[in-house]
């Protein structure tokens, strides 16, 4: 399994498979052929079809040195994986004198046509989560000591990091207002969300709006192209933000017990990515959204020291009731039904964290099959519902261009 940084990475909205990924393969390329005059990035898949609405033409053109031009290929299958993309050097008379086809997999991760589906280093020694809680039992240790076993030194400084990211993150968003970029005119909502007055609510119900408040600040940022932290995608990156932000507030949790939760959560989240995936464009919105519920839900755990088995309860719970979720995207955006979708799934990690507590010594579902599950699922969703804004919302709503 991957290290948790190639989990968490902090960069730029409004997707990371969208503008991470490509930016990065824009990077790397232009690095390899410093020979170019210019470039041509011709996108494929679903970054054909969203990619003006996630920015994808930005995010290349801005991560190049040299002048690049963008080519929306709508058509062109995709076999390899939906997000594909190619980049072309050209010298000065325009002939291309170098060619690389890169494939966003999600979460920012990218790799090249033909290579492993994991390219990145593999620090874990484990293919799923039941081999992470058989480790746990024979070392007699937690689920965060895991990570601290196999990750390097720096890990812990690495979460604090990533902490302060999405706080910092969450700041912004709660102190902004205005309309999102794009033709949505979608009106940013966190701040009202938090600062509202209701004399009739509880204190319990005002609480939980805050809740959703910070998932819509994180997202509302993410969407405006601001920095956030990949949890485990641009698009999924309210929700982890929300609970450890809320709990905290209510409980006065430590900043090295948040660093566990997230190590936890992180685990959750390499194992996802190791066996189905964490890209709406290959499985639907379970795989982002559902994944980053599954991965909150296993944090409100460990910030309670809830047993492994609660742990793992909680995540297999908040993952399972997300199975069949669609990408969706209106107008390609990453707005609605994003940023709504990402406050109702804080509220459900901490249903799941709830649930598991009472019930994880009756449960009959592993993580690990849900997470099977899930993989099978998105193989059998239709195109139409992977990232592609073709059905779902994005072709019955009108009110855009």
């Amino acid at each position: 399994m991957e290290s948790l940084r190639e989990l968490y990475k902090i960069g730029r909205g409004p997707s990371s498979s969208h503008t991470m990924g490509p930016a990065r393969a824009a990077q790397e390329f232009a690095a390899e052929h410093p020979e170019a005059a210019r470039y041509r990035a011709v996108l494929y898949g679903s970054l054909a079809l969203t990619g003006a609405g996630h920015l994808t033409d930005r995010a290349v053109t801005e991560a190049l040195p040299k002048p690049c031009e963008v080519i929306f290929d709508k058509t062109t299958p995709t076999d390899e994986h939906p997000n594909t993309l190619d980049l072309i050097a050209l010298n000065e008379a325009g002939d291309p004198v170098a060619q690389t086809r890169y494939l966003s997999v999600g979460g920012g991760t990218i790799r090249r046509s033909g290579e492993p589906a994991h390219e990145a280093k593999q620090v874990y020694p484990f293919r799923n989560f039941s081999e992470i809680i058989a480790y746990c039992e024979k070392k007699h240790c937690s689920l965060e000591q895991v990570v601290y076993d196999f990750e390097d030194g720096g890990i812990g400084e690495f979460l604090g990091e990533v902490y302060a990211t999405m706080r910092e993150t969450v700041r912004r968003g709660l102190n902004a207002s205005g309309t999102l970029p794009g033709t949505l005119n979608v009106e940013r909502k966190a701040k009202l969300l938090f600062e509202t007055k209701n004399e009739t609510e509880t204190p319990a119900q005002l609480e939980k709006r805050h809740l959703c408040a910070f998932a819509f600040a994180t997202s509302e940022e993410n969407a405006s192209g601001g920095t956030v932290v990949t949890a485990p995608t641009c698009g999924a990156s309210g929700v982890l933000p929300a609970v450890l932000i809320y709990l905290s507030r209510m409980h006065g949790f430590s900043e090295n017990r948040v660093r566990n939760a997230l190590a936890v959560a992180g685990l959750v989240g390499v194992t996802v990515k190791q066996n189905a995936s964490v890209s709406g464009a290959e499985a639907g919105c379970q795989a982002e959204v559902g994944t980053a519920t599954a991965m909150a839900a296993a944090a409100v755990c460990r910030l309670f020291q809830g047993s492994i088995s609660e742990t793992e309860y909680a995540a297999e719970i908040a993952l399972e009731h997300q199975l069949g979720l669609t990408c969706d995207p209106v107008g390609g955006y990453v707005q609605i039904p994003c940023i709504e979708r990402n406050a109702v799934a804080a509220l459900r990690a901490l249903a799941s964290a709830e649930l598991a507590r009472v019930l994880a010594g009756t449960r009959k579902i592993s993580l690990d099959t849900v997470i099977e599950t899930m993989y099978e699922t998105g193989k059998d969703l239709s195109a139409r519902y992977r990232e592609t804004s073709e059905g779902g919302l994005a072709a019955v709503y009108k009110g855009c261009d």
